[in-house]
């Protein structure tokens, strides 16, 4: 599916991606880790060919990046992110919105085909918002906008599906309504790749099978969750001390206070 090697990102002298090497076979879903600033946009914005990079190859859903066309591979790939939410038209119904998704078009002029909407209707009721079909964009919840916009990503059948920090600005209990339908997206045999971006270890539902852990722009993990995902690992990437629990498959992370701070 995807296979980066020893990618290197600059800009003047600031290095953003330093030698990122890293595989996605099918049927693998992945969680990407790291601190702010660690490099997960800006591997993203590489993978779609936002920014080019300054040495290294990509290699995407059979295409090497340079020797095909990357606005065609685009359609391909879903992308549930804060700057797509924001973008749509706030008197936009779901199912419109839903339908756009095939166009890779914000703000859907006309109405699409009878065989485009009743696509979109399915994709709404795959998403558990069939009963959203009419409702305007201001009037969703931020849970029920985030559902609606996978099923927009769903729209062009794509192969790889990314959700960059997904669960931003829910509460909660929308937060944990939105991590249970995930992990059933995830389950299904028919669904896409998954590439979730977060901060959260709390985010990484039991579908995800393997996480990569970033810092400053390097790998510092890789590989299957249930040998990646430790405290060891987890305190480095957020220099600090960690402690990691897990439950009925989901982990949870405690940070230590600092050593000589009151409590």
């Amino acid at each position: 599916m995807l296979r980066v090697e020893n990618l290197h990102l600059r800009r003047g002298n600031t290095v953003i991606l330093d030698g990122i090497s890293w595989t996605v076979e099918r049927g693998q879903h992945w969680a990407i880790l790291g601190a702010n600033g660690s490099g997960k946009t800006s591997l993203l914005s590489a993978l779609l060919g936002y920014l080019t990079p300054t040495d290294g190859r990509i290699f995407l859903l059979g295409q090497w990046f340079g020797r095909a066309d990357w606005r065609a591979l685009r359609t391909q790939i879903g992308l549930v992110s804060s700057s797509v939410r924001q973008m749509m038209a706030e008197d936009e119904p779901a199912l419109a919105t839903v339908v756009s998704g095939k166009f890779a078009m914000i703000n859907l002029w006309g109405h699409g085909t009878r065989s485009d909407r009743e696509q979109a209707m399915r994709l709404l009721r795959r998403v558990e918002c069939g009963h959203l079909a009419e409702r305007l964009w201001r009037v969703l919840s931020q849970g029920e906008r985030q559902r609606v916009l996978i099923g927009r990503a769903l729209m062009a059948k794509p192969r790889l599906l990314i959700l960059d920090e997904p669960c931003a600005g829910l509460d909660p209990t929308a937060r944990e309504y939105f991590l249970q339908f995930l992990q059933r997206l995830g389950r299904r045999q028919s669904s896409p790749t998954l590439l979730l971006v977060t901060h959260h270890v709390e985010e990484i539902m039991p579908a995800f099978s393997h996480v990569l852990m970033l810092k400053a722009g390097r790998v510092l993990a890789a590989g299957r969750k249930s040998v990646t995902l430790t405290a060891r690992a987890l305190a480095c990437v957020f220099d600090a001390r960690v402690y990691l629990r897990k439950t009925g498959g989901r982990h949870a992370m405690t940070v230590a206070p600092k050593r000589g701070q009151m409590m």
